[in-house]
């Protein structure tokens, strides 16, 4: 579900209209996260760590309203929750594109997640299983401690989806360290409510559920 914001009271109206039709409207902001007790939470519970982190990352995101704000024809919408939209890595060294539906239910989340990720692993190409924009499009690179991220994107479509990637976790003998980049449409957000989302996900990685 999701309702329409009334651009004429929207205390983003003026922002909106300036940065909606730049040509580069997106930007990113790159961050490091310690991950340590999560990762022990995640073993202790029988969950793949980059499952988990990534159902936390989700919790964040759908907690901030400006992380449900789409556009869509020239009006913005607010849904009631975002999903996930993964590349899943595939053993040939392609990747495909997953869904995980939003669910508050951990166990049930990790239940789908796992039965999304096998069915991506096993097909070839690269298909698109969710095509509306309740969605967050996720990346993970795990090969490399990235300290900045930059996408290959269609400007004309999906401008307005939240992208996250996640990097290579690092040890310093002490913690777990992981780069995490968000990029969004200064339409919608600025730096404020990246921030946000940086600092709630952060605290639910050193308090995990």
């Amino acid at each position: 579900m999701k309702k329409l914001i009334d651009k004429s009271t929207w205390k983003r109206r003026e922002h909106f209209e300036v940065f909606k039709n730049f040509d580069e409207p997106l930007f990113g902001i790159t961050v490091r996260v310690e991950c340590s007790a999560a990762y022990k939470k995640a073993k202790n519970s029988g969950y793949p760590f980059s499952l988990y982190y990534l159902y936390l990352s989700m919790k964040a995101a759908n907690e901030i309203e400006e992380f449900r704000y789409r556009i869509e024809d020239d009006k913005v919408f607010c849904y009631d929750n975002v999903g996930a939209g993964p590349t899943i890595f595939r053993e040939d060294e392609t990747f495909g594109f997953g869904y995980f539906p939003y669910n508050e239910d951990i166990e049930a989340f990790m239940t789908q997640a796992k039965a999304e990720t096998e069915r991506v692993k096993a097909e070839r190409g690269l298909k698109f299983p969710h095509a509306d924009e309740d969605i967050l499009h996720y990346s993970t690179l795990t090969w490399a401690d990235f300290s900045s991220v930059n996408h290959a994107r269609d400007l004309k479509n999906s401008r307005s989806v939240p992208k996250i990637t996640f990097g290579k976790i690092t040890h310093d003998g002490v913690k777990m360290w992981m780069p995490v980049d968000v990029h969004v449409n200064h339409a919608l957000m600025d730096g404020f409510h990246v921030g946000k989302f940086i600092e709630r996900f952060q605290e639910l990685l050193s308090c995990p559920l």
